[in-house]
């Protein structure tokens, strides 16, 4: 993983700095709704909240296959996440990937289970594996860094 600016050159502290990757992993760990942006036919976007759990660098989350947002990442799986907080934003970037391993989803299932107390077994699952990410503050140009991610060239499939 590399940071970068968001282009503010003139900001006074170095990207990564700014807004250091942990704290956006730790907003990511602790929301309790992610912000799933997909896009539909013709290019119609799509914005719907979901559960999950950021757990081993990617996001876990559940959808019904049949939803509007199972639908768009059936066609397209490219997707944009945001955990829902407050003053800060973490926007992330990936593909999204259908999860039906058992083994897989077992250590994901405890973690939403703690988090959620429901118990999720049976429900269709979904991994998105970060291509790229952005955060940022209100203090826009002291806070915005980019995050860019190794690509996986051949990706585990669950």
């Amino acid at each position: 993983m590399t940071s970068a600016g968001y282009g503010f050159d003139r900001a006074k502290s170095p990207p990564g700095k700014r807004f250091p990757w942990r704290r956006a992993e730790r907003l990511l760990e602790t929301a309790r709704n992610y912000w799933i942006g997909t896009t539909g036919p013709g290019g119609r976007p799509h914005a719907a909240p979901v559960w999950g759990v950021w757990f081993k660098n990617a996001l876990y989350f559940s959808t019904g296959e049949s939803s509007r947002k199972g639908q768009n990442m059936k066609r397209n799986p490219q997707i944009t996440v945001h955990p829902e907080v407050d003053n800060e934003a973490v926007i992330v970037e990936g593909t999204a990937q259908r999860i039906t391993s058992a083994a897989t989803l077992r250590p994901v299932w405890q973690a939403y289970n703690k988090k959620y107390d429901w118990k999720v077994e049976g429900y269709p699952f979904y991994v998105m594996r970060p291509d790229v990410a952005y955060s940022f503050k209100e203090d826009l140009a002291e806070t915005a860094t980019r995050w860019s991610f190794p690509k996986r060239s051949a990706r585990k499939r669950g």
